[in-house]
């Protein structure tokens, strides 16, 4: 139960007390810390006494006086030192059972941590929560969690995650709301399974507990060429995307008219199969669930608008291209031959299928540095990257690195995080 120093920041508590990156954290004031939450409350008075060890393995006690609640200035590889907590179920949509074998083990991982939940709002099940988990919750008031909710159906939960035990969702959730815990929740959706009439009983379920679930989110089912073996599953047509959206869409004008907020959120890949708009940046909420790839395309675009409408002398830069998701294409190329018109720039959007997972992801989340290479290599023009393709070790999801895609790549690589960032790429001042 070590935590690994990553780094250590200049002109800290740390680094005057000689700490380097490399060394591990052993103890603090004599106890052993299981995380950066752990560790939080243990370094929060006027003094402390930390174990560490370093490389070679030799240990050595430091003291730091400090003010109350002064940070350190030390950064850890990870935020839990003791075992991440993983997944119990054997869900019928589990993308981790998708995966190309061979890859890095971290591909792997299927992390339950409801650490990791209040932390990075990674999204846990519940199913794995022991009691002394549920105390260390509620004593420390760890809100909101993340929660993979599936359907509130208790038949239907068990069937979907084979697990025997999920269908106690509802009463762990009573549990943690009696203690003031709130959630925001997702849906996987599976067409057949937690649609139709299961998703009018998830919705009207998680809704009656609002303001104690403070978001309901449904995406679609991903599916990967790799699902040999597994349970026979199949992604949304064009069709049943609209029909959906239609039967979404009742609901959350109710919740607007009723709390003024949408409460219920559709992935954008549904808008996008179906050919329909993405909804207006003040249906979202002020993005609630954008790390789950709710409301991205609207946060993009109004972005790429807004940081239009400011800029003062430009003209184009160097023509570029910018590989994207095929899911993605239809919306963001007509805003670059609008921008290509307005400046003469030669910029484009390249749709590239995603040969790595097959089947139908189609999102630029999921590329790999391999089918951008096909698609992009023999254009000859300066490349851009969506941050978004890489891990934050500038890692794609095929294991190639940053260093080695630059090198394979016959022109400059460049990376945008978002909309503003591509605009200042593709103009110069």
């Amino acid at each position: 139960m070590l935590g690994l120093i990553s780094a250590v920041r200049k002109n800290s508590l740390a680094e005057a007390a000689g700490i380097v990156a490399g060394d591990k954290l052993v103890s603090v004031d004599g106890m052993q810390v299981k995380d950066i939450i752990e560790l939080s409350f243990y370094i929060s008075d006027y003094e402390v006494e930390l174990e560490l060890e370093n490389a070679h393995g030799q240990r050595r006690q430091v003291h730091i006086d400090k003010y109350p609640d002064e940070d350190l200035g030390l950064e850890f590889e990870a935020a839990v030192f003791d075992k991440v907590s993983t997944c119990y179920n054997n869900c019928i949509f589990c993308f981790v059972d998708q995966m190309i074998p061979g890859m890095r083990k971290g591909l792997y991982v299927r992390d339950d941590d409801y650490r990791l939940s209040f932390l990075y709002g990674n999204f846990i099940t519940l199913t794995n929560l022991k009691e002394e988990d549920f105390q260390r919750i509620i004593q420390t008031h760890m809100t909101p969690l993340y929660v993979s909710v599936h359907a509130t159906d208790a038949k239907v939960r068990c069937e979907m995650m084979h697990n025997r035990f999920a269908g106690q969702l509802m009463e762990k959730l009573e549990r943690l709301f009696d203690a003031g815990i709130e959630v925001h929740t997702q849906i996987v959706c599976c067409p057949g399974y937690n649609d139709g009439e299961i998703l009018t009983k998830s919705f009207h379920d998680l809704y009656e507990r609002y303001p104690n679930v403070l978001t309901m989110a449904v995406v679609p089912v991903g599916i990967t060429k790799h699902r040999e073996g597994l349970h026979p599953l199949r992604t949304f047509t064009k069709e049943e995307a609209a029909a959906l959206i239609d039967q979404v869409t009742p609901w959350q004008q109710q919740c607007r008219e009723e709390t003024g907020k949408t409460f219920i959120y559709l992935g954008d890949e549904f808008y996008l199969l179906a050919g329909r708009e993405v909804p207006s940046a003040d249906w979202y909420d002020g993005f609630p669930q954008l790390e789950n790839g709710i409301g991205l395309t609207r946060s993009f675009v109004d972005e790429w608008h807004e940081t239009l409408a400011t800029l003062g002398s430009y003209q184009a830069a160097s023509a570029a291209v910018i590989p994207v998701g095929e899911s993605a294409y239809n919306v963001l190329q007509p805003l670059l031959a609008d921008l290509n018109k307005q400046y003469g720039s030669e910029h484009s959007f390249i749709p590239v299928p995603n040969e790595f997972f097959g089947g139908k992801v189609n999102v630029t989340g999921l590329l790999t540095a391999g089918d951008i290479l096909r698609s992009c290599k023999d254009s000859g023009k300066r490349l851009i990257l969506p941050a978004v393709v890489l891990n934050n070790d500038k890692l794609f999801l095929d294991d190639t690195s940053l260093e080695q895609f630059r090198k394979a790549y016959p022109g400059k690589v460049d990376i945008a995080k978002d909309a503003k960032e591509l605009l200042h790429l593709l103009l110069e001042s």
